[in-house]
């Protein structure tokens, strides 16, 4: 079994370090040690994604996360998945729950309509990923948590950031989308044809 103590350490390292110990050492049996509650997540969803099976025990303020190669799992990769066929795949990145600077009233407004005309963009829109107050849009009271919860239902992959969850201690409060990491929200901006920010 391969131990990891990844407590005390930041975003992404606890995920880069389980990355780097199955690539390198392909261990069948791994126990990763963490701190933080949003750690725990992005390193039982990454564990999934590497066909492993998933347990998680909390223990005070620490958890361990128990992962189980899955019997005929090869290696899996880490790349996120491609859209078959010639669809352009647009990642849209929201730091802000409001758009533009000036008039906040005014900006939350115009942040609901844009995420609402979001559809628009049919299947060429693929990634939302949420940083710093943009992950304020994904708790209860959100103006625009039904509309992301219904792309949710209808496919779009919504990577909310665990480390700014944490930040603004709304880990708990959540209520749609996955929590990440900033591994994987690189690897999606490298996936992605075109990426849209909004600051």
């Amino acid at each position: 079994m391969k131990t990891i103590d990844a407590r005390g350490l930041a975003c992404p390292a606890p995920v880069l370090l389980v990355k780097e110990a199955i690539e390198k050492e392909h261990p069948a049996v791994l126990q990763i040690l963490v701190d933080n509650g949003a750690a725990k997540q992005n390193i039982c969803r990454f564990l999934e994604s590497q066909q492993f099976e998933v347990s998680a025990m909390q223990q005070g303020n620490e958890f361990q996360v128990m992962g189980t190669r899955k019997t005929g799992a090869g290696d899996a990769s880490c790349a996120v998945e491609e859209i078959p066929g010639e669809v352009k795949k647009i990642l849209v990145l929201a730091a802000t729950d409001r758009m533009g600077t000036g008039d906040d009233e005014l900006g939350r407004k115009l942040m609901v309509n844009f995420i609402k005309t979001l559809k628009e963009m049919g299947k060429e829109f693929w990634r939302l990923v949420l940083v710093n107050n943009g992950v304020k849009l994904t708790v209860s009271g959100s103006p625009v948590l039904e509309i992301l919860q219904e792309y949710e239902r209808s496919g779009l992959q919504i990577l909310v950031c665990g480390t700014c969850l944490e930040h603004f201690q709304l880990l708990d409060k959540k209520q749609v989308g996955q929590t990440t990491n900033m591994l994987d929200i690189v690897t999606a901006m490298q996936v992605a044809d075109k990426v849209i920010p909004l600051t």
